[in-house]
């Protein structure tokens, strides 16, 4: 399902002007506007994605004080809905400075990083293992380009996931039509979820 209106965005904002405006952006949101436009996110995940023949899906563990879509509502649903599919979220590693895969259930506990950040504490799944990832962003464009928080995390992690992995976002906005600071290095998404529809970017998805 497609959406034809994208949100005016200026074509001089550079990747961080872009961060700062949709930051601003989630900051306008209500509570009840974050609670609401979450569920319907899920709601539109799990309706119109397939995920009864997958193993394993990535789920990032919201930071609420950043106002990102709840992702509880997903992962949440899949150990109750799909107890066959195996949950993992990420991690930071402060060696490397990447992210790990961690198993992830319900009985996991959650550890706070210096970043104030919720991590589980328990082993790690390799990335050829992942089937689907649930992406955080902060904006993206019509070709799938996304905006993160600038550090390249996802990036590095996704360039190490099958070809075949599902890159998923989630926003609460529609996307604009083009980012023109693109890197080399940026992994591109084949589908993001918003409240009102979901944009694939690959005509297989």
């Amino acid at each position: 399902m497609m959406i034809p209106s994208a949100l005016p965005v200026s074509p001089a904002m550079n990747k961080s002007e872009l961060r700062s405006t949709y930051l601003g952006r989630r900051r306008e949101l209500s509570a009840s506007d974050i609670e609401k436009k979450s569920r319907q996110i899920a709601e539109r995940f799990f309706s119109e994605f397939d995920i009864a023949a997958i193993r394993t899906i990535h789920c990032f563990i919201s930071i609420p004080r950043l106002r990102e879509v709840d992702t509880s509502l997903i992962y949440e649903r899949v150990w109750r809905e799909f107890p066959h599919i195996g949950v993992v979220a990420p991690r930071m590693n402060r060696a490397s400075g990447e992210l790990n895969s961690i198993e992830f259930n319900p009985g996991s506990a959650l550890i706070e990083n210096a970043w104030g950040i919720r991590e589980p504490a328990g082993p790690l799944v390799d990335p050829s293992q992942i089937d689907v990832v649930i992406v955080p962003l902060l904006c993206y464009d019509r070709n799938g380009n996304r905006v993160g928080y600038g550090k390249g995390l996802y990036d590095k992690f996704l360039s190490k996931c099958r070809a075949d992995c599902r890159k998923i976002g989630i926003s609460f906005f529609s996307p604009f039509d083009k980012i023109d600071e693109v890197d080399e290095y940026d992994v591109l998404l084949d589908a993001c979820v918003t409240p009102e529809a979901i944009y694939s970017f690959h005509p297989t998805m």
